[in-house]
């Protein structure tokens, strides 16, 4: 699907910011917050901690494809280290394992911690729109809908509607989901997803 493929680009995105400047976004946090006693102390335990759990997160992606290997390693990452950016980053990641063999209940588990843990606007959009998706293959469509309806960062506009759409022609509301794909049209959403003005289309001729 064109609409995942976008979010992999995110995700991936965002990874690579983490991996680039985790460490120093940590440490620049110690500067600020810290005072002059013991500063020098508490900066390099905290710069030591920040670079395991770099390495541990690099390690894990490293291993992604094994879904049962990642949800184990994501769970004993969260015991061993306290960095809220790479553990939702891998909390994404055991989701993604989790819809892959088929357990949705805990996918959804998953994706409601990352949104829960506030990990920043992107990656709790990611989840907020992958939770729609888990929610709307358990046949919950007005879960679905209702979820969908917070996404508020502007960058996931197209992708938010274009799903919308979906899962209103679902519902078998057509009016409605026209009204959905043109959203998603006027916010750009043709350029990833080409598919999308198809779907509008065949509402027209219907």
């Amino acid at each position: 699907m064109e609409i995942y493929s976008t979010e992999e680009q995110q995700v991936d995105a965002i990874k690579q910011f983490w991996k680039d400047y985790g460490s120093s976004i940590i440490v620049g946090a110690v500067v600020g917050l810290g005072g002059l006693y013991g500063w020098n102390y508490y900066s390099d335990v905290k710069l030591e901690n920040a670079e395991a759990a770099s390495e541990a997160f690099q390690s894990i992606s490293a291993n992604s494809a094994d879904s049962a290997a990642v949800m184990a390693a994501v769970s004993e990452f969260g015991q061993q280290h306290d960095q809220q950016g790479y553990q939702a980053l891998l909390e994404l990641m055991a989701a993604k394992a989790a819809v892959e063999a088929g357990d949705l209940d805990k996918a959804e588990t998953a994706f409601t911690k990352i949104i829960a843990s506030n990990p920043g606007a992107s990656l709790a959009s990611l989840a907020t729109i992958r939770l729609s998706r888990v929610q709307a293959e358990q046949g919950n469509l007005g879960t679905a809908l209702a979820t969908l309806d917070q996404v508020t960062d502007e960058a996931f506009n197209a992708q938010r509607d274009e799903l919308k759409g979906d899962f209103l022609v679902r519902q078998g509301d057509m009016d409605k989901a026209r009204v959905a794909y043109q959203a998603a049209i006027d916010n750009g959403g043709a350029l990833a997803s080409p598919a999308l003005q198809m779907k509008l289309d065949n509402l027209n001729k219907a």
